[in-house]
């Protein structure tokens, strides 16, 4: 396939994402709801206040994702504790299939288009019954091929975190992805740590990627603060992904790397200005600099009152401000050409003085 036919654009719930179209902004509500549907809600409403495009879950069983043997991440324990397993945190944290369907409406209702990240195969199965708009499949998924084929079969927009990987490993999900069903697909690089060092941000490896697999590409964001969300839009992210919770004091595993909504709102704003600042890339004046030019450029001036018919010299004129004359840079062209009307002292030289 050619390159101009893979870096297609694509559009999740009729919003264009890719080059040239604004950053589609996901609010990573993840796990931050607690196993509370009311509180998840909330977080809904409060993703479609601050301007995000999409709000994301996670949808998951938690004996189809962890063993009773798997250990906590590290922040995970810092966050919540070493007396229980992952598994028991998993089951704290799940969201009924009601309680999808229930945001998925208030999605709706708010304008915001909801996601969710499924984590083994029942899950993709059931947020496609629900006519999710795409699937957000995590890091940890992405040398899980038999799971990402599955999820390909589908059809719909594929958004890939690729935290924790290489380029190669990422080559292997992309080629099982398009083998399997070729569906429109992003890639996000991310680097899965919670909170994220900026000094590991390495955003330059979203254009690596962008120039490998000739898709869109946008970065999923663990460090805190928002400075680096702001590069990552302003180096031309296609999606930026970023977690916010509506309270970090919040019990849970997330709550402390999260933003909280003025945060979220935040972003949101500054990743539009940044976008408003890249402009069309022309070098060009805009009107804005009109007065200034007006004011701090320069022109050739007359030193001296010269009359009708003088033959314009070197000694005659000087360069100074304003710049509403004849350039400087056009002095050589002007020397010897003949005043066809009276130029008073100290005042710029025009095209209309000189004769033709």
């Amino acid at each position: 396939m050619r390159p101009s036919e893979r870096r297609r654009d694509l559009q999740i719930a009729g919003r264009e994402i890719g080059p040239g179209n604004p950053c589609f902004v996901i609010a990573e509500a993840g796990v931050n709801h607690n196993g509370d549907p009311a509180l998840a809600r909330r977080l809904v409403d409060a993703a479609a206040d601050a301007g995000a495009d999409a709000v994301k879950f996670q949808t998951f069983r938690a004996e189809g994702l962890a063993s009773p043997s798997a250990p906590k991440a590290e922040y995970q324990t810092r966050a919540t504790g070493a007396s229980e397993s992952q598994l028991d945190m998993l089951r704290r944290l799940e969201l009924s299939r009601e309680a999808h369907a229930g945001l998925m409406a208030r999605c709706r209702d708010r304008g915001v288009v909801f996601l969710s990240t499924p984590f083994e195969e029942e899950s993709a199965d059931f947020l496609e019954s629900l006519g999710v708009a795409a699937f957000k499949v995590p890091s940890g998924e992405v040398t899980n091929l038999p799971f990402l084929a599955h999820v390909a079969r589908k059809g719909r927009p594929v958004i890939l975190s690729t935290g924790m990987s290489t380029l190669e490993e990422v080559g292997a999900a992309v080629r099982c992805l398009r083998e399997s069903g070729d569906p429109p697909l992003v890639l996000l690089h991310c680097v899965s740590r919670y909170p994220a060092d900026p000094r590991d941000a390495n955003l330059r490896a979203m254009a690596t990627m962008s120039e490998a697999f000739e898709v869109p590409v946008g970065y999923s964001d663990h460090t805190a603060g928002l400075e680096v969300a702001f590069a990552a839009a302003a180096l031309g992210a296609a999606v930026l992904e970023k977690h916010f919770t509506l309270d970090r004091a919040l019990p849970g595993p997330d709550h402390a790397a999260s933003l909280e909504p003025g945060e979220l709102a935040s972003l949101v704003r500054g990743i539009r200005l940044v976008e408003s600042a890249l402009g069309h890339g022309r070098k060009e004046p805009v009107l804005a600099e009109a007065e200034t030019a007006a004011v701090a450029r320069k022109s050739l001036v007359a030193v001296r009152d010269l009359p009708v018919g003088a033959i314009l010299t070197r000694d005659a004129l000087a360069v100074l401000r304003p710049g509403t004359g004849l350039a400087p840079a056009r002095l050589e062209e002007l020397l010897g050409r003949k005043l066809r009307r009276e130029v008073r002292e100290g005042v710029p030289l025009r095209e209309e003085d000189l004769e033709t």
